[in-house]
């Protein structure tokens, strides 16, 4: 097996081998493998210094900043206070100064009393307890071995823990699924005791030893927990519920949040009292020896643990799933179930799960249940996308002024109170919100915080230029009739979304002051006593003044002609010097006519566009460009015919909302980890690829109807695919509808056309 060795961060380590209680459900005594019965009570003293140590050396090896250790058993409880000390300082002594230090317990609680509190107090150590809800849920296996409830003394355990003094080290509530059981009997009895979480799972079974269903549903374990998920919800999501939260994290495109779903890599090891190192426990429900791997922490570093075929097996991701896994579009959220519960003696690990049909219904019944309340609205809404990424600047804005912590200076102080004097008044919000709201102030940041991260010289300095200049630039915007120091170098200053001024030579650099005018502003270099007017709207050859040019009006969106900011150079291609008076009056006629092809055939997208962006940026070349900015900014060549233009912009929007809408939120997961076949070129590409050509074209078919061939067709690949997100698929289902009869077309299937789909017009080649 190829790809790169998965370092083990959690050791579940067996510090007792024999429990108190006869659970007739138990994985350990009660399954396929009996192991335990050769294996001595307790975990020896040269077993946990072993242990100790090579957990210190695997750190140590992989630069893990953590690493956890769960103590587990039979009952590690019945190992005794002398005992699980001598674990906790053997462990901490060992990773002191290599990798913070993660204990916990996992416990049936019966044992637990102060003594045991007090010492897990010393040590950090958090304490998770079993608990299969109500009397009558948990004495249906949890009971001591002549048949006597253990109900009473582990809500003993939990009310210990909810104690003010040892709050701090509960962990949370396990409780293993029974479908005998009343789901909403159970969650009430779990939640009523306030847990931190509470963990659901599901009965260790294999195809051989199938789980049991008493009406014979395939789908029995889905309908208990989804029964438990709408009281969940009813009730206000009381507390977490990390099976819910997993699914809930893989559907918006995030991590699996546990070993029994997802396809994360196991990153796990168990120590047995004979130490003896193993696979995850679970797998001794399969056959007897599934768990072994014949190593031992006396004469085995965890790598070669790590290396070995059964343990590397589970960390092939989408890799290690079945082929009907593979296909199916929930394997993200459920990724095939955990490992033990796919195994079938006569193929081994390599199927579905025997749970397959209950985590179907599950994802999709959860992603149903929740569509609504979880979708972004930034997907369905133009105006929340476009409130989305000025709540993404700001966030990028104070991030770099905690990372400068103090580095800025002086004047970052000096600019970033002004931002807050700003704020105070509604004239100044809506002045910062403009400049904030242009596309290269997002360039600046991202810059910045990248020169901050790598401790880059000048870092500080070159931040507090750019904001020093965008607080004035808001100042003027806002009219606020006071000095504002403003940082320049080279003799220049830049404004952004207002323009460039010289007030000095090459190499001269300094403070200057801006004061906001009812026409523009005055401008006076530091230290001297005169001013310079500048009126916003003055013409080009004012001396030294340089106006960011406004192109449009008269029915056409007003938009910034920036050929200006130093932070437009971002497009990855490059951009034209400054255009003479000529070239920007041919732009914005080529744009008037432009735009009203727009609104007289596409008038929903020309009046999205109208209100999404916000500059356009000349660039050497022809076709349109999005780049490392935020939403509104398009970079364009000098497009000489309107048609060209009207299709450029149009291509060029819709890249830019993808990318917004990509910047924002999670629209699918795990790209290229399956690739799809394009339905006008024959060439599989990742999702990502065929989302983005297919949005694409479906705006630029709304104008031409030949770009539309294929679509239908690549919109149904997508919405099948397991990469999209809830988001996604919102997404989705809004382009179906744009292609529907609402927008001048006749149905799902009807673009079909001989179209060559290699267009050779300049400007919207569909160069997927």
């Amino acid at each position: 097996m190829t790809g790169p060795l998965v370092p083990f961060r959690e050791i579940v380590l067996k510090v007792h081998s024999r429990c108190d209680l006869a659970c007739d459900h138990c994985y350990v005594y009660e399954h396929a493998d009996q192991s335990w019965r050769t294996r001595p009570k307790a975990i020896s003293d040269e077993a946990i210094s072993w242990t100790a140590q090579r957990l210190a050396e695997h750190a140590r090896t992989h630069a893990l900043p953590s690493v956890s250790v769960i103590l587990h058993g039979g009952e590690p409880l019945l190992a005794g206070p002398a005992r699980l000390r001598r674990v906790c300082e053997e462990l901490t002594s060992a990773l002191n100064g290599i990798a913070a230090l993660d204990l916990r317990i996992h416990t049936n609680g019966l044992q637990l009393s102060p003594r045991y509190l007090d010492l897990f107090d010393e040590f950090g150590v958090k304490v998770g307890i079993s608990l299969d809800g109500d009397r009558t849920a948990n004495d249906r296996h949890r009971r001591f071995a002549d048949g006597r409830t253990s109900h009473p003394l582990v809500l003993r355990a939990v009310e210990l823990l909810r104690q003010e003094r040892y709050r701090h080290l509960n962990l949370g509530l396990l409780c293993t699924v029974d479908i005998r059981n009343d789901p909403h009997a159970v969650f009430d009895a779990l939640a009523e005791l306030e847990p931190p979480l509470i963990d659901f799972l599901l009965p260790h079974a294999t195809w051989d030893q199938p789980p049991p269903r008493p009406d014979g549903s395939p789908t029995a374990y889905a309908d208990w927990l989804l029964a438990i998920f709408d009281r969940w919800r009813e009730q206000g999501r009381p507390v977490p519920v990390r099976f819910f939260s997993s699914v809930l994290s893989s559907l918006s495109g995030g991590p699996s949040l546990t070993e029994s779903l997802g396809l994360a890599p196991t990153d796990l090891v168990v120590v047995e009292t004979d130490g003896q190192l193993e696979q995850v426990d679970s797998l001794k429900s399969a056959y007897e020896g599934a768990a072994s791997t014949g190593f031992d922490v006396f004469t085995h570093a965890f790598d070669e643990v790590a290396a070995h075929p059964g343990v590397r097996a589970r960390q092939l991701g989408l890799a290690g799933v079945s082929e009907t896994c593979r296909r199916c579009p929930v394997v993200r959220s459920c990724g095939g179930g955990l490992y033990t519960h796919r195994y079938r003696s006569d193929s081994g690990f390599d199927n579905p799960s025997v749970y397959c049909a209950d985590l179907e219904a599950l994802v999709r019944g959860i992603e149903v249940r929740t569509a609504a309340e979880t979708e972004s609205a930034a997907v369905a809404e133009p105006h929340e996308l476009i409130a989305a990424h000025q709540d993404l600047t700001r966030t990028l804005l104070a991030r770099l002024h905690a990372d400068l912590d103090g580095r800025g200076g002086e004047r970052w102080d000096e600019a970033w109170e002004l931002v807050q004097t700003l704020e105070r008044t509604e004239a100044g919000t809506v002045g910062l919100d403009g400049v904030l709201a242009h596309p290269y102030t997002r360039t600046w940041l991202l810059d910045a915080l990248d020169a901050v991260g790598d401790d880059r010289p000048g870092a500080g300095r070159s931040a507090t230029l750019r904001l020093s200049s965008s607080v004035a630039a808001a100042a003027v915007c806002a009219g606020l009739e006071r000095d504002v120091p403003v940082a320049y170098r080279e003799g220049g200053i830049f404004l952004p979304t207002l323009g460039e001024l010289r007030i000095g030579g090459p190499g001269e650099r300094g403070i200057a002051l801006v004061r906001a005018t009812d026409d523009g502003f005055l401008i006076r270099r530091d230290g001297h006593a005169a001013e310079q007017r500048i009126v916003r709207n003055a013409a080009e050859d004012s001396p030294g003044w340089l106006p960011v040019r406004h192109v449009g009006g008269d029915g056409t969106p007003g938009l910034l002609l920036d050929d200006l900011d130093p932070y437009r150079d971002c497009f990855g291609t490059p951009v034209a010097p400054r255009l003479g008076q000529p070239e920007a009056d041919a732009w914005s006629a080529r744009l008037a006519g432009a735009w009203e092809r727009l609104t007289a055939v596409v008038p929903d997208q020309a009046a999205e566009m109208a209100r999404s962006l916000v500059a356009l940026t000349p660039l050497v070349t022809g076709h349109p460009v999005v780049g490392q900015h935020g939403y509104g900014a398009l970079g364009i060549g000098g497009c000489t015919d309107t048609e060209e233009l009207a299709l450029g912009l149009l291509r060029g929007f819709r890249r830019a909302k993808l990318r917004a809408l990509a910047d924002v939120t999670d629209l699918y997961a795990l790209d290229g980890a399956w690739e799809h076949r394009t339905p006008w070129q024959e060439k599989s590409v990742p999702f990502s690829r065929l989302l983005s050509s297919t949005y694409e074209r479906v705006g630029l078919g709304l104008f031409d109807p030949r770009f539309l061939d294929g679509v239908p067709q690549a919109l149904d690949t997508l919405e099948a695919a397991a990469e999209t997100t809830i988001d996604g698929k919102q997404l989705l289902a809004a382009v179906r509808k744009e292609i529907s009869g609402t927008h001048g077309t006749s149905g799902k299937n009807s673009c079909k056309t001989d179209f060559d789909q290699e267009t050779d017009r300049p400007g919207v080649r569909m160069d997927d």
